[in-house]
């Protein structure tokens, strides 16, 4: 089980306000502050460690967080032979249904190396716009 750092009501809703900001009605020149974007990006990596426990694939969201998860081979040094590698805005994306693993791979929205480096099967973690 992954250790939690940001509270499950503190992550959602950090999260829901991030969905706000992509609505369709919202102000387009808005963003969400920084410190809404890294409680979302932490939590739902908190989030994806709980719901695909392991140690072989490292997802990493700069400059925010970074987690492994993925049942499989331990990695202990140097660069994991297994990394996703995206930007926040992407992360968020992909954890809320809002896009599809398979298309942010073919737009290179994400850097997927290593055989074991697909978390397409767990995504998403929420349903944008639950609250």
């Amino acid at each position: 089980m992954a250790r939690r750092r940001i509270d499950e009501v503190a992550g959602r809703a950090a999260l829901d306000a991030w969905c706000r900001h992509r609505e369709p009605d919202a102000d387009a020149g808005s963003v969400p502050d920084r410190r809404i974007i890294a409680t979302a990006v932490r939590f739902t990596l908190e989030e994806i460690a709980e719901r695909a426990p392991g140690n072989s694939v490292e997802v990493r969201v700069p400059p925010f967080g970074v987690t492994q998860c993925v049942e499989g081979p331990r990695h202990t040094r140097g660069t994991p032979p297994n990394v996703i590698e995206t930007d926040a805005e992407t992360w968020l994306s992909l954890v809320t249904g809002m896009l599809d693993w398979d298309q942010a791979k073919s737009e290179a929205r994400l850097i997927a190396s290593g055989l074991r480096a697909d978390v397409g099967d767990w995504l998403p973690l929420f349903a944008a716009g639950t609250r």
